[in-house]
């Protein structure tokens, strides 16, 4: 299993880490993605990427901090150039939902990480909450590049999905389809393709039934992945396995 988007420089998580590293090993965890949202951030991720082999790292500034810090594309590529674990750029994107940042600001943010990822083509790792139309225009823009988009727990409508399949896009799923009211994202999700398809913890938020209520840590994506198992009516080690295969292929190729 890898954990495509987690945060281990947040707490709980960062204060008990060689626990739950153990913990995520003993579920069969070969690769953590820690993600980074905030500039100043940055430095815990990279102390991260050291402490173990099975970390890696991302480059980027959440759509709720575009306001706080203006990057370019140039300093996106130099700070992702600063550590060969540093392998994605996001993460990134367009949230409409409490209209807390301007949006010309997190468009222009956008724009500037999807630049930075096509330069050194590396994967984007994109945030889209209350704004479809919005994250499929600009991505759409870029269709003849060879951007490499990452959906991060998505949690769109179908027509969102497909028309995001029209890019490529590849599509991570949280413990969110796990929750008794998110039928419509679990008919979504049935009708992604399996070669599409990645899994995450978003730690420590977002943790998956039957454990909501308990800070998320990446141990308890083995719940998520046996619900999408079941939602795709496959084995859950099939599925483990074309999960891990689709990152590697994604982040590795």
């Amino acid at each position: 299993m890898i954990d495509s988007h987690c945060h281990l420089d947040h707490e709980p998580i960062l204060s008990n880490l060689q626990e739950v590293l153990i913990r995520s090993k003993d579920v069969g965890i070969e690769k953590l993605l820690t993600i980074c949202t905030t500039d100043k951030k940055f430095s815990n991720i990279l102390n991260l990427v050291e402490v173990d082999p099975i970390i890696y790292g991302t480059y980027g500034i959440h759509p709720h901090e575009t306001n706080n810090f203006k990057i370019s594309k140039s300093e996106i590529i130099n700070k992702i150039n600063s550590n060969k674990k540093i392998v994605g750029v996001g993460e990134t994107g367009l949230d409409f939902y409490y209209n807390n940042s301007d949006k010309t600001s997190q468009i222009n943010s956008f724009l500037n990480h999807i630049e930075a990822a096509i330069e050194l083509d590396i994967p984007l790792i994109v945030h889209s909450r209350n704004a479809e139309s919005e994250t499929f225009d600009i991505l759409s823009r870029f269709k003849k590049t060879k951007l490499k988009i990452l959906m991060h727990c998505f949690t769109g409508s179908t027509s969102f999905a497909n028309n995001l399949l029209s890019l490529n896009s590849f599509f991570s799923a949280s413990g969110i389809i796990t929750f008794k009211n998110s039928s419509n994202l679990q008919k979504t999700f049935k009708n992604i393709p399996l070669d599409r398809l990645l899994i995450e913890t978003d730690s420590p938020f977002l943790s998956p039934d039957p454990l909501r209520g308990k800070k998320n840590e990446p141990s308890f994506i083995i719940h998520t992945l046996k619900k999408l198992a079941l939602l795709k009516e496959v084995d859950v080690k099939k599925l483990d396995n074309i999960t891990t295969n689709n990152f590697n292929y994604l982040f590795f190729k």
